[in-house]
């Protein structure tokens, strides 16, 4: 969403507006603005550019998003600046291979793996899409072989759908399916976390039983949930591989109680501060309670990956850098 947000402003959109439906004058219809828009189709391999990843090249010279980097993005976004936004064209689609070995589709890298690049052309006449696009949180974004189409009334059981063929290709985004990190607990390391981590485009959420907290008042970035009871966790949160659950609440007993809670649900990722000891003590006392090993296994703890963090921005980067190990693990 963040490249539609920039394309809308590049035709002049009023984010100020934000309303369920813009109105067809929140665009400036009558703007000379012309933009190519890359779209990865389809990644393989450590192909530094995935799936989903778009890139917006403007006639006034902005450039927003990315397609991977490198040389092969700078060689890209020449061609969409020197040729592709001189003229007209029907999108089409381009493969590029990230070896040296090859002799066709060669993108210029050498990090292995392949990607297939989408380009698109708008101008004011795309307005009425743009207009359905922005505001919404749910329906998807179909990005085909002759068009670019949107269907409010839809969704996907994943967030990304692809049919792809010599001749064909379709793409479907739901924009309703987002990465969601939920941060129990609100305090210091929280906030740094929601921070950082809505810049890795997660969806955030916190959950904390101490009411007017300041590190709560502070974060402009989260949904906070305040919760009476940690217990009732486990009743809210619902499973899905697009979540991340991090532990981070006042105490050693609480986080154990919202561990209890969960445990027996099914997330792309759980983890919970605490020191090495910390956590073996913790582990110890929940399996002569009834846990297994199984079970906890599952729990990255002690969380993060180990930079000898100390401040909350670092603590929060190193437990973002284990999340998105994760989340990119293939």
């Amino acid at each position: 969403m963040k490249v539609w947000r920039k394309i809308a402003e590049e035709f002049g959109y009023n984010h100020g507006r934000d309303r369920s439906r813009p109105a067809r004058s929140d665009i400036k219809t009558n703007s000379d603005v012309k933009i190519i828009l890359m779209v990865v189709l389809e990644s393989k391999g450590s192909s530094p550019g995935r799936q989903g990843f778009k890139m917006m090249v403007s006639s006034s010279g902005e450039l927003f998003g990315s397609i991977g980097g490198g040389f092969m993005e700078h060689k890209l976004v020449e061609l969409c600046k020197k040729e592709l936004l001189q003229k007209e064209f029907a999108p089409f689609k381009k493969r590029q291979i990230h070896q040296d070995s090859v002799s066709e589709n060669k993108s210029g890298m050498i990090c292995s793996g392949e990607q297939t690049i989408a380009f698109y052309s708008l101008t004011k006449n795309d307005a009425p899409l743009i207009e359905q696009i922005i505001p919404s949180n749910a329906g998807i974004v179909d990005y085909q072989q002759d068009a670019i189409d949107f269907s409010e009334d839809a969704s996907l059981t994943s967030r990304y759908s692809l049919e792809l063929n010599d001749q064909a290709w379709s793409l479907k985004e739901d924009l309703s399916i987002h990465d969601e990190l939920h941060i129990v607990g609100g305090g210091h390391v929280g906030l740094a976390l929601s921070k950082i981590g809505h810049l890795l485009n997660f969806k955030i959420f916190t959950y904390d039983n101490r009411k007017d907290l300041n590190t709560v008042e502070q974060n402009e970035v989260a949904q906070h949930i305040y919760i009476e009871n940690y217990e009732n966790i486990g009743s809210i949160l619902t499973d899905g591989n697009n979540k991340y659950i991090v532990l981070m609440s006042f105490g050693f007993r609480t986080d154990k109680v919202v561990l209890q809670s969960i445990l027996n649900h099914q997330f792309k990722y759980i983890g919970m501060m605490g020191s090495k000891e910390k956590v073996e003590r913790l582990f110890e006392e929940m399996i002569d309670e009834g846990a297994t090993k199984e079970q906890l296994a599952k729990v990255h703890s002690p969380i993060g990956i180990q930079i000898n963090s100390q401040t909350p921005e670092e603590i929060a980067v190193s437990i973002l850098a284990e999340m998105v190990r994760v989340r990119n693990a293939e």
